[in-house]
């Protein structure tokens, strides 16, 4: 074999050694990639508890309790499931019922989210795209509604249906 053709077979093995390398890692990590679950997946996953994760929603209407020594407790809903929640410490500003949110922690037994972090979504009119995905797999979401979500989440977190060119209250 000449020079070249060994720089090339050492080329194209080190590329084909990459490329298994990047496969390999990339279906490990293939659950973990995901930046939230929905209500609804983390339902039909029947995932074991203790697992650690993201959920991710709307804060349901009529479920957010607060109790002492900043304990916090709520509901996540994508419109079809909704996933019982319990934090303590300081939330966001922005937390408030019909508001989209995403919270860090892990699965309890009973099936409610232990959560450590809790963050709020900082623009009324923005949703994630896998919640939006998630609210038009279970035929909540309407298209052409005026703006990115006007008033899709209220409505959501409500349990009614949205309205397209609904306005937020």
């Amino acid at each position: 074999m000449t020079r070249k053709q060994r720089r090339l077979v050492l080329i194209g093995g080190s590329l084909g050694v990459l490329a298994i390398a990047a496969a390999l890692v990339l279906s490990a990590l293939k659950d973990s990639i995901v930046f939230f679950n929905s209500p609804t997946d983390v339902v039909q996953k029947h995932l074991p508890p203790g697992t650690r994760m993201r959920i991710g929603g709307l804060v349901k209407t009529g479920s957010l309790k607060r109790g002492d020594d900043l304990k916090v407790r709520f509901e996540v809903t994508d419109g079809s499931h909704d996933v019982a929640v319990r934090y303590q410490g300081i939330v966001p500003d922005l937390f408030r019922e019909g508001q989209g949110v995403v919270a860090e922690g892990k699965l309890e037994p009973d099936g409610s989210f232990d959560a450590d972090t809790v963050l709020a979504k900082h623009d009324e009119r923005y949703m994630p795209k896998e919640v939006v995905e998630a609210l038009k797999k279970n035929g909540r979401w309407k298209e052409g509604a005026e703006g990115a979500n006007s008033g899709v989440m209220k409505t959501i977190a409500a349990g009614a249906s949205p309205i397209a060119g609904g306005k937020s209250p």
